[in-house]
């Protein structure tokens, strides 16, 4: 959040957010997310601490979260969109003390799930918050440093119970640096946010934007996919990211609109990615990158990257790729040694990504977050 707050003393009144008719300027952004941030500091919100946060997406989902980060919290986000039974189990394993919300997040999580949390709800027309100070909080006043979490997102549960992970805010300024270098150094008209807060590939197009000075659009997934393929030039988007799924329907729309490319890059990452669909940008987008991108939850976000290349069309899958900056990637057999080359392996990722470890969950932390072999520290 202080890399954000370097944007809007560089360019207070350039525009940060539009959603439907509501567009807020840097400026304007920060001093609700300030105002908001020092009630929670008021409240009793502290480094580690983690704060649930159930809003539709929206300006005050944005708000939420900068101030969660600026009071010092880790935001825990639930999506009203999920499953209520999802979200209770989110709920009851983190137990956090607070909960930001609006009438979409109450309706979704059920009164019962309210009784033990405190409620913060953001929709008030006349917020006690309101009238406290619009300046920034002071990390070192809060205690706060890069050690601290940033945030605890839940893994999707296919590989057995959901756990929440423990992400540092170091961590997240490691990968958010590599992802803005790499997509928004020449930022012109932002990112779409394609995915839902609560999968932690939303990051990327969430806080990218924010953090080099360009524009976050927010709105529901399918109605932004239309409008994406109805792009005016001039329009083009710095970067889009999103799912396979999301592609096949975007790459639909865009072949029966047969408009401009909406982005000068498309990153694709969450599933397995099909070689046809990118076949379909090579052919109609040729000058748009294309990217796949791979990570766990667990290595923040994104731990490899691949450039997709013209010969896309002749390979049987399209690989994840080389690590990020301050990353790396093994491939080890099962007693921890390094496989040949074209052998099958497990993979094992270690650097700056790393996240902390699960929450309340110690014995699974130390079997899965063990010391590298191969670098010390």
């Amino acid at each position: 959040h202080e890399l954000f707050e370097a944007q809007v003393r560089q360019a207070p009144e350039a525009l940060a957010v539009v959603h439907e008719d509501e567009r807020l300027s840097y400026g304007e952004l920060n001093a609700r997310a300030n105002r908001l941030a020092h009630h929670l500091i008021g409240l009793g919100v502290r480094p580690d601490q983690p704060v649930a946060i159930c809003l539709e997406r929206s300006v005050a989902m944005v708000v939420g979260l900068l101030a969660i980060l600026k009071a010092g919290g880790a935001y825990l986000p639930l999506d009203p969109a999920y499953p209520c039974a999802r979200l209770r189990q989110v709920l009851d394993d983190a137990a956090p003390r607070l909960l930001l919300c609006d009438a979409a997040g109450r309706a979704a999580l059920g009164p019962e799930a309210l009784v033990d949390v405190s409620v913060v709800d953001l929709e008030t027309a006349t917020p006690t918050w309101a009238e406290l100070p619009a300046c920034d909080p002071e990390p070192r006043a809060l205690g706060l440093t890069a050690r601290h979490l940033a945030y605890v997102i839940y893994t999707s549960g296919s590989t057995g119970t959901p756990k929440g992970v423990m992400v540092e805010h170091g961590s997240l300024v490691n990968y958010l640096h590599w992802s803005d270098r790499s997509h928004y150094e020449e930022a012109g008209n932002g990112s779409p946010m394609l995915l839902s807060f609560s999968f932690d590939a939303g990051v990327t197009t969430l806080f990218g934007p924010l953090l080099a000075g360009a524009k976050l659009r927010l709105a529901n997934p399918i109605a932004l996919i239309h409008a994406l393929a109805a792009l005016e030039d001039g329009q083009t988007y710095d970067l889009i990211k999103l799912t396979p799924s999301h592609l096949s329907l975007l790459n639909k729309r865009l072949e029966a609109d047969k408009g401009p490319a909406p982005t000068r890059a498309l990153m694709v990452g969450g599933e397995a990615l099909i070689p046809a669909d990118m076949q379909f940008w090579q052919e109609h987008f040729p000058n748009v990158r294309l990217i796949n991108h791979y990570g766990p939850t667990e290595a923040t976000v994104g731990c490899a990257t691949f450039a997709i290349s013209d010969a896309v069309g002749g390979l049987a899958s399209i690989p994840i790729g080389r690590p990020i900056a301050n990353t790396r990637v093994y491939l080890l057999d099962g007693h921890g040694g390094p496989v040949p080359f074209g052998a099958v392996g497990e993979l094992y990722v270690g650097g700056a990504g790393v996240a902390r470890g699960y929450l309340n969950r110690p014995d699974l932390t130390a079997e899965r977050f063990i010391a590298s072999p191969f670098v010390e520290g």
